[in-house]
């Protein structure tokens, strides 16, 4: 699908770097990027966001190039939508939306179908503007329509009893997860979790530490469901549990970060935060802060946490580690695709774990070859045992 791309400079963060990742986006989603529009303003323009000239500068590129679809890197206001596609005639997608359609394309468990679609309707409930949707024709538009609702009023009604049965359905996986925790132990086994910006390598580094063959791919968002593994670190602290999630994204959608909470719980659950960052990005150190943002969104910022700078083969860096001023580990320099580092790393995690108040560490020598055991199963509907499977990039 041929689209333009516009970005707005607002004197903020790294503009370029922002371009360049909604250009990531794009793809991801399966657009085709053919040109990119740039502009600055001090703020948005009510009407169209970019203010009519730069309407009219789109308008045409949309003509000459043929295009079917423009992607704004930012959040539109339904008005502004409504009158971008007016004024376009053609359909216009904002970061929220290309975000929630990557993450439709990309959900493969039961759970993670559920999160998506509820974070979709919660985004199409602000949207609904004309009498006929698509709730009209996926069900029939017969029977449905209360006494003196007009079509608009059925959609906003269709849209509430889904939501509702929707939370419903993730109430009831959050409950059993929690049950799946309790029996099992997981309270007193010490839990690890991967967590950084989308593509900084955590599947890879997960993979390496674990031997679990979680899909890798050099995209947005390639892992959406969290994978668990059991592994077996030595003598001293014995079994630790380690589990690979979602990566976030600068201005991830605030519907997504709340629909998405009973696949974080293993990020708010663990006794340590391993936060990967690509230590070869030019803004790392930006990325480093938007994940932060979305562990104080989510309740998680009160874990510890240890940096973990991996692909320092990329960003010339040696294997290292780093204390802060308590004499703790707070950075790790690693590379997961090359190795060095690795068991820097998996003595700091030994080292976190021994320091935890409260954990049990039974003894139990892994057999040969086979120091992995799956944590939570093979059932789809519980959304933890595999991660998301595309094609590849």
């Amino acid at each position: 699908m041929r689209a333009a791309l516009v970005g707005v400079d607002f004197g903020q963060g790294d503009f370029a770097a922002s371009v360049e990742e909604l250009m990531l986006l794009a793809r991801s989603a399966g657009a085709d990027p053919v040109t990119t529009i740039t502009g600055k303003r001090s703020s948005p323009d009510a009407a169209y966001f970019v203010g009519s000239g730069k309407a009219d500068e789109i308008g045409l590129a949309v003509q000459d190039l043929k295009l079917e679809i423009v992607i704004f890197n930012h959040a539109l206001s339904p008005a502004q939508q409504r009158n971008l596609e007016k004024r376009l005639q053609v359909r216009v997608l904002d970061r929220t939306s290309l975000i929630l359609d990557i993450f439709a394309q990309r959900a493969q468990s039961h759970e993670g179908k559920l999160q998506v679609e509820l974070a979709q309707l919660q985004h199409l409930a602000t949207r609904l503007i004309r009498g006929w949707t698509h709730l009209e024709r996926q069900k029939g538009g017969i029977g449905l329509r209360g006494p003196g609702e007009t079509q608009l009023e059925t959609d906003r009604r269709l849209i509430g009893e889904r939501v509702k049965a929707l939370r419903a359905r993730l109430a009831k996986l959050r409950k059993q997860h929690e049950t799946q925790r309790r029996s099992r132990g997981r309270s007193q086994t010490f839990s690890v979790s991967l967590v950084g910006y989308t593509n900084a390598g955590k599947s890879t580094l997960f993979n390496a530490m674990t031997k679990a063959g979680v899909y890798v791919a050099d995209q947005l968002f390639a892992t959406l469901d969290t994978t668990s593994r059991r592994v077996y670190m030595g003598e001293e602290v014995g079994n630790v549990v380690i589990s690979d999630t979602v990566g976030f994204v600068r201005e991830l959608p605030h519907q997504l970060v709340a629909a998405f909470r009973a696949t974080l719980e293993e990020t708010i659950h663990a006794d340590l935060l391993l936060h990967v960052v690509d230590a070869a990005s030019p803004v790392r150190m930006e990325q480093i802060e938007q994940v932060n943002l979305v562990l104080r969104e989510i309740g998680a910022d009160h874990i510890p946490q240890i940096l973990v700078w991996n692909k320092i083969d990329a960003a010339g860096l040696e294997p290292a580690v780093e204390r802060d001023e308590y004499d703790k580990i707070s950075r790790v320099f690693t590379s997961a695709r090359t190795g060095a580092g690795l068991d820097l790393l998996r003595s700091a995690i030994t080292e976190a774990a021994k320091a935890a108040p409260g954990k049990a560490y039974l003894y139990q020598a892994p057999e040969e070859d086979e120091d992995l055991l799956d944590v939570d199963g093979d059932s789809e509907s519980e959304g933890h045992s595999t991660s998301t499977q595309v094609g590849s990039h």
